[in-house]
């Protein structure tokens, strides 16, 4: 057996000593994010843990590769993908959520949205996969890479966020909220400016690059031009495999609801992205809450006349 053999089978060298695998919760999770990218015999494996992961613990990785009609190896690389050493600590992960599904959870909702829908379904649904995806999205989400990026950004000399279509709405809502608290951010929606800009950075600044699907160029050629220039590089991508990775100090993973005829990843992927956002400009606010406070009070006092009603005279 090769060395190379030997790692794909007790999933030695699968990822760095000091990152622990994702905990049960985060399993469904990891699987509804990483799915789509994954090889079509990697995908059964893949919805077979996450369709029974009961029944899927049971198994050896013999068994599995059977079930499924793929390989041992297949099995193997598929656990570390989603973010397990070897199959061994998956099992241990599928029986865990085998443990909570059955503690009496109230069944899911899973039916897409058709367009026959009453209204009070489609809230009902929508809910529902709002819900699932802030929780998708808050199990999976790595908090060391969360606190290394909160640290770049409360001592940036300069902040470039860049972002396309809805993404670019989610960036722009980042630069105010850290406008808000003095820093200096902006939002480049557009490509030629991203990237000029992006020639302007060095280190010690910051630039951010949202894209769900990992693989958006208009987002990645801003992004690589900052790598270069020394700039420490965050990504927020559904795709933490995608090409965008190439060039992030830091990669921030978000999940996405199903996607369906009536509701495009466009949608689905704004909610979670907004989450991590939010985490941001929380984790930012209080490292460095002494200057952030007064600046936050200032813009709410300089906008406090807009929200008061004007008395009209006759």
């Amino acid at each position: 057996m090769t060395n190379e053999v030997k790692e794909i089978f007790t999933g030695r060298a699968a990822r760095p000593a000091s990152a622990a695998p994702p905990a049960p919760a985060a399993l469904a999770a990891k699987v509804r994010t990483l799915a789509p990218s994954m090889t079509r015999s990697m995908q059964r494996v893949a919805e077979a843990v996450a369709a029974d992961p009961a029944g899927c613990a049971a198994l050896t990785v013999t068994g599995l590769a059977e079930l499924t009609g793929t390989s041992e190896a297949t099995v193997v690389r598929t656990a570390r993908l989603l973010g397990y050493p070897g199959y061994r600590d998956l099992r241990l992960a599928l029986a865990g959520l085998a443990a909570q599904q059955q503690s009496g959870r109230a069944p899911a909702v899973t039916a897409d949205i058709a367009v026959d829908d009453p209204i009070a379904d489609v809230v009902t649904k929508l809910a529902y996969d709002e819900q699932q995806t802030l929780a998708d999205t808050a199990a999976g989400l790595d908090t060391v890479q969360l606190g290394a990026t909160v640290a770049a950004l409360a001592t940036a000399r300069r902040i470039d966020i860049y972002g396309v279509g809805a993404s670019s709405l989610v960036g722009m809502d980042l630069a105010q909220k850290l406008l808000r608290i003095g820093l200096i951010a902006h939002a480049h929606t557009d490509p030629h400016l991203a990237v000029t800009n992006a020639v302007q950075l060095r280190s010690g600044d910051v630039a951010i690059a949202i894209t769900h699907s990992g693989s958006t160029g208009d987002a990645i050629e801003p992004l690589r031009v900052a790598f270069d220039r020394g700039a420490t590089t965050v990504a927020i991508t559904g795709r933490p495999d995608g090409p965008v990775s190439q060039y992030a100090d830091h990669i921030l993973t978000t999940s996405t609801a199903r996607e369906s005829e009536l509701r495009p990843a466009a949608m689905s992927s704004r909610t979670s992205q907004l989450l991590v956002v939010d985490c941001l400009f929380i984790g930012v606010a209080q490292r460095t809450y002494e200057t952030a406070a007064p600046a936050l009070a200032a813009s709410y006092e300089a906008l406090a006349h807009r929200h008061t009603p004007r008395s009209s005279s006759r």
